[in-house]
């Protein structure tokens, strides 16, 4: 997946997550944005970056999105990786 591909899966994320009223103050509240925030940024890698950090840390969260945007469940991981910020990861 190339870095275009994995902004656009990250702003579909967003327009979902923002859509979610149960879901997006959960993300304001553990990130500190705010919905002007959301607006101004939403196009920032590192943003989307951080969008699809916070909605891979649950798997329900993944497969909401997943089904609602008819995405496979690897697809946002898969976006994360190709946006900034994913090389520093280390799994050891």
């Amino acid at each position: 997946m190339n870095r275009e591909q994995a902004e656009t899966i990250a702003l579909r994320a967003l327009g979902w997550l923002a859509a979610n009223d149960d879901l997006c103050p959960v993300f304001l509240g553990a990130t500190g944005a705010s919905i002007d925030d959301i607006r101004t940024q939403a196009t920032e890698p590192a943003f989307l970056a951080s969008v699809l950090d916070f909605l891979t840390m649950d798997d329900e969260w993944v497969v909401q999105m997943c089904d609602a945007l008819e995405l496979s469940y690897e697809t946002p991981l898969q976006a994360r990786y190709a946006l900034p910020g994913a090389e520093n990861v280390h799994w050891t």
